[in-house]
């Protein structure tokens, strides 16, 4: 099993409905695909370094998951069909970056928690 992160941002036009419901279904297909989500995070509306389809902000989600490789071309496909996706990226954590992501999930935690 690889370990792998994804970002991806949304419509800043999007109801708080529409959000969620995208969400889901990423959740949703990898969950279908045997994939282990490890976290999710919603970082909220952030402002874009450059506008991208003439918008200046997004919603950004991040999901760290385990999964076979295969996964990654079908994830990639659907975030390119939906249209609610402005970008996505997606990468392979290697052990740092898996160390790394685990610090900040732990602090992230412990923020939640005080």
């Amino acid at each position: 099993m690889n370990h792998y992160e994804t970002v991806f941002i949304l419509n800043p036009v999007l109801s708080e409905k529409q959000i969620e419901e995208a969400v889901k279904k990423y959740e949703t297909l990898l969950k279908s695909q045997k994939c282990k989500i490890i976290n999710k995070e919603d970082w909220g509306l952030k402002k874009l370094a450059f506008s991208i389809q003439n918008k200046n902000s997004g919603f950004y989600h991040l999901f760290q998951f385990e999964g076979e490789g295969g996964i990654i071309n079908s994830l990639e496909v659907e975030f390119r069909r939906d249209e609610r996706i402005m970008r996505s990226l997606t990468v392979k954590l290697d052990v740092y970056a898996q160390q790394w992501a685990d610090k900040r999930r732990k602090k992230n935690q412990s923020k939640v928690k005080a």
